[in-house]
């Protein structure tokens, strides 16, 4: 058989006709064609012009109707789909079938006119169904409707943003189980975190956050993760929102109906649950665990409250600590150390709950390889600081102390403050949290007994000459400070006569009394700052008050007042007057000495006991009442009335 005999084509022929194509079928073509012709007849088509046969047999084109599943002509059976609705052309027409036509003047009904009132919309049953169906059907041109719809420029106005929640809320339904459009959808929504007064409250009513708190359960990750980074958007109180006059309020009342709808809808729980379900080895992954971590700090940055319920109901705090532990330092680590230190600010119950979580020995474990070595960069740096921070906020609690000085923590930390890296000013900050109040007398004992008074006295000394002191009215630097409080507790708590108290003093007169001296430069340079301090807040008092006096002064203005003298020199003064006390009291060498260091600088006893008596004044009530409970000897204002006393009598 001949190959090239079956396909051979007519030849062309010799003349100069060029082949022309035939002209377009008109709609009144169609429709003629739609109704009139037979679907089991074939349709033959004349040939184009002229085209010549070549005296060949006839080759006529014929085009046979198939069945198709869509036996429709035109979407939605629209004999006028194809009919310019305008004189300008084709191209200038609507391009949309009836049941789209009618879709869409629901939606402009719904807009109302143009005076900017706000419309209440809701969609009839009907009207749904006729949407469910085209959005079926008709998924692109919904798409569009529903992109401009949420457009930052649109979604801020208040007409359309009934519709577009009605769009979302049909799209989240009716696409449940296609994931693509389903994405889509959820992504979509973004914009509304620009818009949050007139955004939020419609999302929590109209049932959206339900239906996206329902998909955090769906079996395919990309879709939680779309979700996570949505409620991550929706959540950040950091967002570029421009608010004008006396929005803001409204703003975070609109903020807080979200976060009500988020947790009365266990989203908290939820987003735990997925911890586990993510790769951290997949980027994608790795990106929605942090936004996951970024929930969980805007929502408890919002309202601090909630941390109690999200650790005693899930089990955060154990990943959390699992996850800090791991042997490459990345941006998730670092979170997940920032949340444990928030989580445990001020709130009592998670500091217990994480010492039953082992979270002591764990931290010490964690924070033991910067003994040796410093953080590789800035990020690693802040994920050190808030490891030490986590301790110093657990610290405050009695049960954590005792666990500290288990899992020898005392000892740590002196190895850390002699190996001056960058984790010693943290260390000393950590002795100075661990050796405070009552509960910290144990603790104390261990300390002079690891030899860590050496230490204390090197670090407090310095390395600076004596022919080059520092200027006096310089601020006493943040370990300095942390160092007072740390002698301050050894002096309260040591007991009397105790060898490891011996040792305490022993260390004051050794080196000619050069630690008294220094204490006393500290005083000196603490008091000539609170006197410039003292001085401008005499000006502003009397531009406050005029002549009326401090009589009329409010207990907040006063507090206010007090504060920032502490800031401005005061809190440095009380500690220091209060280790001369302590230290004038008990040994006769040191209070002439120090006697004659004051002299110098027209101070004398009177000055000590002056700010000793303000200090016992403005002792915090909870304080004692913490004291009280942990059954101390004596109470700060207790001891603070033994030494005036004492002191008085040495005058």
């Amino acid at each position: 058989m001949d190959i090239d005999q079956l396909f051979k084509v007519p030849k062309i022929p010799s003349g100069g006709i060029k082949r022309k194509l035939p002209d377009n079928p008109t709609p009144e073509m169609l429709k003629k064609l739609k109704i009139e012709a037979n679907a089991s007849s074939p349709v033959i088509l004349p040939p184009p012009p002229g085209s010549h046969n070549g005296g060949l047999p006839s080759r006529k084109a014929t085009l046979e109707e198939v069945q198709d599943e869509d036996s429709d002509f035109a979407p939605g059976r629209d004999a006028d789909y194809f009919v310019e609705e305008d004189e300008e052309g084709r191209f200038f027409g609507g391009g949309l079938t009836s049941e789209q036509k009618e879709i869409l003047n629901i939606f402009e009904r719904a807009e109302g006119d143009d005076t900017g009132e706000e419309v209440s919309f809701e969609l009839p049953e009907t009207a749904q169904a006729k949407l469910r169906q085209a959005f079926r059907r008709y998924r692109t041109y919904l798409s569009l409707k529903f992109g401009s719809c949420c457009s930052p420029s649109n979604v801020l106005s208040t007409k359309t943003k009934t519709n577009a929640l009605n769009i979302l809320m049909i799209l989240l339904s009716t696409f449940i189980d296609s994931e693509a459009d389903l994405d889509s959808a959820i992504k979509a929504l973004l914009p509304l975190s620009q818009s949050p007064i007139l955004a939020y409250p419609e999302l929590v009513r109209s049932g959206i956050i339900t239906l996206l708190v329902g998909l955090l359960t769906h079996e395919n990750m990309d879709i939680v993760i779309d979700v996570v980074e949505l409620i991550y958007e929706l959540t950040d109180e950091d967002a570029e929102v421009d608010y004008e006059d006396d929005s803001y309020e409204t703003s975070q009342e609109a903020l807080k109906t979200l976060i009500e709808g988020l947790v009365e809808n266990s989203t908290l729980e939820l987003l735990v649950d997925n911890l586990s379900r993510l790769n951290e080895t997949e980027e994608a992954d790795r990106q929605g665990l942090f936004h996951v971590l970024g929930i969980f700090e805007n929502i408890i940055g919002f309202n601090p409250s909630l941390s109690s319920n999200l650790v005693s109901q899930t089990k955060v705090l154990a990943w959390l600590l699992d996850r800090i532990q791991s042997k490459t330092h990345d941006e998730n680590r670092g979170y997940a150390a920032e949340l444990i230190s928030i989580f445990l600010q001020d709130r009592s119950d998670n500091k217990l709950a994480f010492g039953e979580s082992n979270g002591v020995e764990i931290i010490l474990k964690v924070l033991s390889q910067y003994r040796r070595r410093d953080p590789i960069d800035a990020e690693e740096t802040e994920f050190m600081e808030n490891l030490f921070d986590v301790l110093c906020s657990a610290l405050t609690e009695d049960a954590i102390k005792k666990s500290f000085l288990e899992a020898e923590g005392p000892d740590l930390m002196l190895l850390m403050m002699k190996e001056k890296k960058e984790s010693r000013s943290k260390s000393i900050k950590v002795l100075d949290y661990a050796l405070s109040g009552a509960s910290g007398v144990p603790i104390c004992e261990t300390f002079v007994e690891a030899l860590g008074l050496k230490t204390l006295f090197t670090a407090f000394m310095g390395k600076t000459a004596k022919r080059q002191k520092p200027p006096v009215d310089l601020p006493a630097s943040e370990d300095t400070g942390y160092i007072l409080g740390i002698i301050s507790s050894l002096l309260t708590n040591l007991p009397s006569d105790s060898a490891s108290r011996i040792r305490v003093m022993a260390k004051f007169v050794e080196g000619n009394y050069e630690k008294i001296e220094k204490l006393l430069e500290l005083r000196e340079g603490a008091r000539r700052r609170l006197q410039a301090t003292d001085m401008e807040l005499e000006e502003e008092k009397q531009g406050i008050l005029g002549d009326e006096g401090e009589h009329n002064m409010s207990s907040d203005l006063e507090d206010d007042f007090y504060n920032r003298r502490l800031e401005g020199g005061l809190f440095t003064l009380q500690t220091v007057d209060y280790i001369l006390a302590w230290l004038m009291m008990e040994d006769d060498g040191i209070r002439t000495h120090a006697l004659r260091m004051l002299d110098r600088n027209n101070q004398a006893m009177k000055d000590i006991l002056q700010t000793l008596k303000l200090y016992q004044e403005h002792v915090d009530d909870n304080e004692d009442a913490a004291s009280a409970q942990t059954e101390a000897p004596i109470s700060r204002k207790g001891i603070l009335n033994g030494l005036i006393s004492a002191l008085n009598s040495a005058q």
